[in-house]
């Protein structure tokens, strides 16, 4: 039993998203769908920065959607990586252990910096690493947390193809035992990170499908937003509907 959405709505205005499948409790799930379609507050509501309007979200069987956004068992990777830039790279990951920086494992943070390749950064500033760095010091925050799931919001948008793929192979090595949801755009990474994939389409978030089928052969809305033609075939007059 893992992450579970019940009859789940989300209200914002004259905007409603509804929600109702079932997660398992390890697995890599991709989150696609139109622009404006409800990604993002989807992600908001399961951490907590949205309140359901009815429903409810069940972790391991028990209810969170009570529960205030640091008693979730999740934490959230954003695109702009909320790293901050008056703190080292050290204090940054700290935070994810201790928001005081008062009582840190320290050997823990530079573990965390080592298995993500930031060996010996950890007293620099964020302006001072790479872009791919700052993704990684950012992954190694979030994965220091040690929470089951992680929620990915496009964390890695603003990085070339080549870093990009080196980041969601990062993920998808250091996260087999979590459940992870990661919002792309792109359904090459789809395809790469994700084996079953999620489409948030027409106020719903439809239950998982394989990923490489669904983008072989999209819904209508998610091919129109992939660019890709629907397929339709009409009829002849006075023959029977050809099927190749």
């Amino acid at each position: 039993m893992g992450l579970s959405f019940e009859q789940a709505e989300i209200r914002q205005g004259s905007f409603v998203l509804g929600a109702d499948l079932a997660l398992p409790p390890e697995g890599h799930f991709a989150v696609i769908g139109p622009s404006g379609a409800g990604k993002s507050t989807l992600f908001q509501s399961l951490a907590g920065f949205i309140p359901l309007s009815r429903g409810t979200i069940r972790w391991q069987g028990q209810r969170i959607d009570g529960l205030p956004p640091g008693q979730r068992p999740l934490s959230i990777l954003f695109q702009d990586q909320n790293l901050f830039p008056h703190l080292t790279v050290a204090q940054n990951l700290g935070l994810g252990l201790d928001p005081s920086l008062r009582r840190l494992d320290w050997a823990a943070v530079e573990q965390a910096l080592e298995a993500v390749g930031l060996a010996g950064l950890g007293p620099r500033k964020p302006s001072q690493l790479s872009g791919g760095q700052q993704s990684r010091a950012a992954l190694a925050r979030a994965l220091l947390r040690a929470r089951p799931v992680l929620l990915l919001d496009e964390p890695f948008a603003a990085l070339g193809p080549a870093l990009k793929a080196e980041m969601l192979e990062l993920v998808a090595r250091m996260t087999g035992d979590k459940l992870v949801l990661m919002i792309t755009h792109d359904p090459n990474d789809a395809l790469h990170f994700a084996p079953q994939t999620l489409v948030v389409a027409n106020g719903s978030v439809q239950p998982p499908r394989a990923t490489a089928s669904l983008l072989t052969n999209p819904p209508p809305d998610l091919a129109h937003y992939l660019g890709q033609p629907t397929r339709a075939i009409p009829a002849r007059v006075g023959h029977a509907p050809h099927h190749p």
